[in-house]
């Protein structure tokens, strides 16, 4: 048997102690006798190594089987055969059936580049080919690649690529059938199944590394390098136009360079930058207008192979126009209110919340006329939001005069600002190709969203502006929601705010334009990502009951999703991959919805259902209310999370500061991934169980009746599956004092028995043991109701291969609490040294256990340097005796604690992202 099956045989036995005494901890008991195999060397780090390696196949596999699972079939051919199979008994209904998006696919950076590029790669070949094993997805090697804001936009730009390929393929198959149901008419056909968007490079939101010389020119290379893919495509068929395209193509990469090169501090070289830019050119290309026409004049004439060639190219122009695909700024809601005060309240006398703020927005929008705006005054702006508005101005003049830009407003909880963005939008002349859109993610949100909706609706100007954009747009989102209020509670509330915007519409006199609603949710089960299957992925976020509301309405409903870093690119990491996914879209076609099908029955019978939506908010909102579930949660900071953006997890913020961290200051994605980390997603499960007590038996039955709730089921139970509250636990014994005062008591690991008497002296005062026994003892109530719950539903799909994966979570969590115990061991043994820059040595051990590796490491090796002065790099002719031996060089310090506590780290690492391969996705 090999050290896995060992440790798996190992745990399974372990487990049955648990009948003995229901306190016995097996991860725990696992975790220690790994420990003193490592600390008594039968278990060198260098196998541990090998044993790590197994797990992350192991975790790679998983990513790739769930990959497949949820966009099977990958056979291209298939899908196309899926995608055309269509009951349409005229051309008209045919026609009417793909002229509009049935979704705009969004591709953002949030830090959720889990796995490296080559692991990436590996896992989606794999997917694709449908032979997963070591030999295919676990072939790329582990060091992690450094994560820049260029690598996530080549990442971006490469998916969209491969996402606009399948949509190609999409196209020609429609109008391959077309012409075999219709060969007089398939020519007229002008189908846009799918919309490409990315907010990589322009998304300012909590960011101070993006500035507007980055978003513009990366606006520019996007559109050289859509340019001349058209080009490629149209090489053949429209020789002359591929030339032009490709002319423009050359020209916008160009500008790019040169804008890229300049310093927006210098104004002389900033001004040669911005009148190349705005200068007339014979290749400076804004508009596809003249390149379409010419085109559709080809196709008309052309043979139908040709003819099918230059319409697939027309249609990929008509979505994504001038760059890979359409754009997302987003600012805060606090820096368009700070730029609108300079207009509406100089004095800062005035609440922008207030009546009287509103009313005079309303006169600002009366009066405003437009300005011009160019290159130096953007240059020479200091308001981040005001920026963004003056950056779409040279975009729009200068780049891509077609192609609409949105602008996202995170925190937007005051009809105010959206009309500030509306003033700003004015100001500029550019309303007529902003869609401006408030992000409801907050709890604040979530809970006064429908009246938000009802008073920006009820404003004339806004209500005028919709309808010269032909819609109205709103975003909402997963991660922060559902780290607040829990992710049960934010898909139901936003499924409310949803209707919300349907009636406040239909109310309003909108019903003649389209609702767009974004839902940004990631690939965790934490950020709205639900893992049964792709159906239910698409209704999660936007379910049956909403979409009936916009439909029965008459609203035209414009889905939009994201596809958030590495494990949202993911489903596009191969072209089969990508046709795949938005196959599996046109499936479900979340744009539409059965207005004769029957009221479900969750949404009927809300005396059980809303009651039981808040009992779980109540429980969530406890969690966080408390002091335990923060001080768990932050107890090893994000120490236990690798590296996974180009953005900062969390605000800076002191030692001190660190030992009471708040959960407000990590970000949504890091706070789920620690969650994974410690073996619980409590934001999915916690709650559930809770809120049916008493009354079991009719809320099960509920559930088991209605889809929406069998779909709360199946995300309840995907988690569960993977839940250890014995996980949980255990990581609190690590700062057990006595556990560590009786480790060596008995006489058998003498070598470290003064090492464990420091850590027991050190902690007897911490209190992390404590929370986390608190938390597991809340978490195991909760639980035992759970059980009862979903003993009362039955279970029609149960997970394949439950208990194999819940022992690899085991072994996986045993082995990294051995490595912390390492860690802890070697970081006592160090000897003490001088206070330097207001650290000492006990400030150097918090670092260790908050798991600050790096911070820590560093101090150690200033306080004990190997690399010295030598006296042979001196001339000196005097002899020296001295320093001997005993006065120079700490290598054994090194060699015994420094290294090994890195070496450990860098396994513990490897092991976090197995779990979250395990989990699905980070965060």
């Amino acid at each position: 048997m090999t050290l896995l099956a060992d440790l798996d045989a190992r745990l399974n036995a372990l487990h049955q102690h648990t009948a003995e005494t229901p306190l016995f901890n097996p991860v725990f008991q696992l975790s220690l006798e790994l420990s003193r195999q490592i600390e008594s060397g039968e278990l060198p780090l260098s196998a541990v190594a090998n044993l790590v390696a197994e797990l992350e196949c192991d975790g790679l596999l998983a990513r790739a089987e769930r990959l497949e699972r949820l966009v099977a079939p990958l056979d291209p051919e298939a899908n196309l055969t899926s995608l055309v199979a269509d009951n349409a008994d005229s051309f008209e209904a045919f026609a009417a059936r793909w002229r509009n998006p049935l979704l705009h696919v969004v591709f953002t950076a949030h830090p959720t580049f889990l796995l490296t590029r080559r692991q990436a790669q590996a896992v989606a070949a794999a997917a694709t080919q449908g032979t997963i094993e070591a030999g295919t997805a676990c072939i790329a090697p582990h060091e992690r690649d450094p994560i820049t804001l260029d690598s996530e936009h080549a990442d971006a730009m490469a998916a969209i690529a491969r996402g606009q390929a399948a949509r190609d393929l999409m196209v020609r198959a429609l109008y391959a059938e077309a012409r075999k149901r219709w060969p007089d008419r398939w020519r007229e056909l002008a189908p846009l199944p799918l919309r490409f968007a990315s907010w990589v490079g322009y998304d300012m939101d909590g960011r101070t590394d993006i500035s507007w010389v980055t978003s513009l020119s990366y606006r520019l290379g996007e559109k050289a390098e859509r340019l001349r893919s058209y080009a490629a495509a149209l090489a053949a068929a429209a020789p002359d136009q591929a030339g032009t395209l490709r002319a423009a193509a050359d020209y916008a990469a160009l500008q790019a360079e040169r804008l890229e090169a300049t310093d927006p501090a210098d104004p002389a070289a900033l001004s040669i930058t911005a009148n190349a830019l705005a200068a007339d050119h014979p290749f400076k290309l804004i508009s596809l207008t003249p390149v379409i026409a010419a085109l559709e004049v080809l196709a008309t004439a052309a043979d139908d192979a040709t003819a099918e060639t230059l319409l697939t190219a027309l249609a990929a122009m008509r979505a994504d126009g001038l760059g890979m695909g359409w754009i997302h700024f987003r600012v805060n809601a606090s820096q368009l209110q700070n730029a609108i005060r300079r207009r509406i309240d100089p004095d800062g006398k005035l609440d922008l919340a207030s009546q009287a703020a509103l009313v005079r927005m309303r006169e600002l929008l009366a009066e405003v006329r437009p300005l011009r705006a160019n290159m130096a005054a953007l240059a020479i702006e200091s308001s981040t939001a005001v920026r963004q508005f003056l950056a779409m101005v040279q975009i729009l003049e200068h780049v891509d005069a077609d192609a609409p830009i949105r602008m996202l407003v995170a925190e937007c909880e005051q009809p105010t600002t959206m009309l500030a963005a509306l003033y700003f939008a004015k100001l500029f002349g550019i309303e007529h190709k902003v869609d401006v859109s408030p992000l409801f993610e907050t709890e604040s949100a979530l809970e006064h969203g429908g009246r938000f909706l009802d008073a920006l609706l009820a404003e004339e100007a806004y209500r005028d502006y919709a309808r010269q954009r032909g819609r109205v747009a709103i975003q909402t989102g997963f991660s922060d929601a559902g780290r607040f209020v829990g992710q049960i509670p934010a898909a139901l509330a936003i499924e409310r705010l949803q209707g919300r915007l349907a009636e406040a519409m239909a109310a309003n006199g909108l019903g003649d334009v389209s609702a767009l609603v974004f839902n940004t949710h990631g690939e965790g089960m934490g950020r709205g990502a639900h893992p049964s299957s792709f159906a239910d992925r698409t209704e999660w976020p936007l379910s049956p009951w909403a979409r009936r509301r916009f439909v029965r309405a008459g609203i035209r409903l414009e889905p939009e999703v994201s596809f958030q870093g590495g494990d949202g690119y993911l489903f596009f990491g191969t072209p089969e991959l990508a046709l795949a996914t938005l196959t599996r879209f046109a499936e479900v076609r979340p744009a539409e919805a059965d207005t004769d099908a029957p009221t479900d029955p969750f949404y009927r019978r809300t005396d059980l259902s809303l009651d039981f939506y808040r009992a779980i908010r109540r429980f969530q909102a406890a969690q966080l209310a408390s002091r335990t579930y923060p001080r768990a949660v932050t107890a090893f900071g994000l120490g236990m999370l690798n590296d996974t953006g180009s953005r900062k997890s969390r605000r800076q913020s002191d030692l001190a500061a660190d030992r009471e961290m708040s959960l407000r200051q990590i970000r949504a994605i890091p706070h789920n991934a620690v969650l994974q980390q410690l073996g619980y997603p409590v934001n999915v499960i916690g709650g559930f169980g809770t809120a049916a007590e008493g009354n079991y038996e009719a809320l099960a039955e509920l559930l088991s009746t209605s889809a929406r709730g069998q779909q709360l089921v199946r995300l309840v139970r995907a988690s569960n599956a993977l839940a250890s509250i014995k996980t949980v636990a255990a990581f609190g014994e690590l700062f057990n004092s006595a556990y560590w005062a009786s480790r060596p008591y008995r006489g058998g690991e003498a070598g470290i028995a003064d090492a464990c008497l420091a850590l027991a002296e050190h902690l007897t005062t911490d209190d992390r043991t404590g929370v986390f026994r608190r938390m597991a003892s809340r978490l195991r109530v909760d639980a035992l109701k759970l059980h009862r719950l979903l003993d009362l539903v039955p279970d029609a799909a149960p997970l394949e291969g439950r208990e194999h994966t819940r022992r690899l979570l085991g072994i996986m969590q045993a082995l990294r609490l051995a490595l912390f115990q390492h860690m802890f061991l070697r970081a006592v043994s160090v000897p003490a040294f001088s206070r330097a820059n207001d650290i000492a040595r006990e400030d150097v051990l918090e670092m260790v256990f908050t798991l600050r590796i790096d911070e820590a490491l560093a101090q150690l090796r200033r306080a004990f340097p190997v690399s010295l002065p030598r006296l042979d790099d001196f001339s000196v002719t005097a002899p020296s005796d001295y320093p001997d031996e005993a006065a120079v060089g700490y290598q054994a310090i090194h060699h015994d604690s420094i290294e090994p506590i890195a070496e450990a780290q860098a396994l513990a690492l490897r092991i976090a992202t197995a779990v979250a391969n395990l989990f699905g996705a980070h965060g």
